[in-house]
């Protein structure tokens, strides 16, 4: 024990912080850079410059198909923040998605000018519905500028706010789940409504352009589906970065004993709020790029099944591994992809049976069952 020139014992014992590791190890540096090479060389390769003949190569059936998954492996990411990592299920994560498809949808339609079947610069349904001007919301639409701010404020606004009172509120568990379900549920029979101005059931259609160059082409498709890897690619070094950093060690407190970290002085409002409203910006900027490669938008994203589906997504994975989500995201949707193709009947079977086999025997998902046999996990 220290003593003091007192020879009294020194009370203060030195704490030690384990060092931090590096972003990603060597060979996660190699996958990644192998992932980034795949996005923005070889998949432009086989699409553009190999002939289609080819076995080669990679068909625009496949580019919007891994595209729309790519959307989907973002929302999967995000998923895993606020619930691998902070211990909160959250079954409403849809309707962030919707929210940032809708903004991107909005400016895609006034992107249409007067080339819409009516010839007017109203959108077609509001000249069907025979409204005379734009509503107030639809303000800014015109504005590709603003249309990005407004991707991730419109979410993030939103879960700022429902966050801030069901945290402040202390409601957690199944029942934070339950009201995430209800808020979603309710999203979608707003956006139904004609009046809302959002197309109503149909929702948004038939875009034409965006930065007035046409989406049509191959080139351009390409160009989005590099931008969403991109964008996919760059979450996941942010999502590693926050779960090294202390922020992401409290998260992790949190989700293990929530009433020790307030013992400890840590108040898990503002660490909740903040992983809270970052996930919900991650979903509007996966529904935007999903939005211009799919071609449509409408109150159908925000059902309650698809973000029980997102949940899904990031169980089959594996939960708090970040690469296990994005996984479980290719998956589920390539499964999806084939078997709604080949045996539709069995869609829905096969994704509950999935869900319960992982539940029962993989706990912790592929990628923990991949960990395991390679001796990671005993």
């Amino acid at each position: 024990m220290m003593t003091t020139s007192n020879n009294k014992p020194d009370i203060q014992q030195a704490l030690v912080l384990p060092a931090k590791g590096p972003l990603l190890t060597r060979a996660g540096w190699s996958s990644f850079v192998i992932a980034l090479l795949v996005v923005c060389a070889l998949a432009p390769v086989l699409n553009l410059l190999v002939p289609e003949g080819s076995a080669l190569h990679m068909s625009d059936y496949a580019v919007a198909l891994c595209g729309r998954i790519m959307c989907y492996a973002i929302l999967a990411l995000a998923m895993d923040l606020i619930w691998g990592y902070t211990g909160i299920l959250s079954l409403g994560h849809g309707v962030f998605f919707a929210l940032g498809g809708y903004v991107m949808g909005m400016y895609l339609m006034r992107q249409i000018g007067l080339d819409g079947n009516y010839k007017s610069e109203l959108p077609d349904f509001m000249v069907f519905l025979d409204w005379k001007e734009l509503p107030w919301h639809w303000t800014f639409s015109d504005s590709f500028i603003a249309t990005l701010f407004l991707i991730v404020a419109v979410p993030g606004l939103v879960a700022f706010v429902f966050g801030y009172f069901a945290f402040r509120s202390r409601i957690k568990g199944v029942y934070f789940s339950i009201i995430t379900q209800a808020m979603t549920f309710a999203a979608m029979l707003l956006f139904f409504r004609n009046e809302t101005g959002f197309g109503g059931n149909n929702g948004f259609t038939d875009f034409k352009r965006i930065l007035d160059i046409p989406l049509a082409t191959q080139e351009m498709r390409m160009t989005l589906f590099v931008l969403t890897g991109l964008t996919l690619l760059g979450f996941f070094l942010l999502a590693r970065w926050l779960v090294a950093s202390k922020f992401g060690r409290v998260l992790q407190a949190i989700r293990d004993a929530e009433t020790r970290v307030m013992f400890s002085g840590y108040s898990p409002l503002g660490y909740k709020l903040t992983i809270w409203t970052l996930s919900a910006m991650m979903c509007g900027v996966a529904g935007a790029l999903y939005v211009p490669q799919v071609g449509i938008i409408n109150p159908g994203e925000m059902s309650p099944a698809n973000s029980i589906e997102i949940a899904i997504w990031a169980a089959v994975g594996g939960r708090a591994t970040l690469i296990g989500p994005i996984v479980g995201a290719f998956i589920v949707n390539g499964a999806k992809s084939w078997l709604t193709v080949a045996y539709p009947e069995f869609w829905l079977y096969f994704l509950g049976g999935l869900f319960i086999i992982v539940t029962l025997f993989l706990p912790n998902g592929v990628v923990g069952l991949v960990k395991k046999l390679k001796g990671g996990v005993k």
